[in-house]
């Protein structure tokens, strides 16, 4: 699934990111509907790769399943946008 992660940063991260794309293998548990608004954890420094067609430029995190599916890393209240993992 390709996804598009949106701009919505805090100031001091508008500079750096705006639009990304993403390449992730999650379409045993997701929809791409079913993917809007929600946050996600995602490692944005990493250098852009060549996935299929089009370029991913971040890495969105997950954890693999006893099933080999993967379900999405995600905070577990809402936080700011852009905020650094420790």
């Amino acid at each position: 699934m390709k996804l598009l992660l949106d701009g919505s940063l805090p100031r001091r991260l508008k500079s750096e990111l705006c639009e990304r794309t993403s390449s992730a293998q999650i379409t045993d548990h997701y929809q791409p509907q079913d993917l809007v608004g929600r946050q996600v954890i995602a490692v944005v420094n990493f250098p852009p790769k060549q996935i299929g067609c089009f370029e991913s430029q971040v890495l969105v995190l997950g954890a693999y399943q006893a099933d080999g599916s993967v379900r999405l890393l995600q905070p577990d209240e809402p936080i700011e946008n852009g905020a650094r993992l420790k």
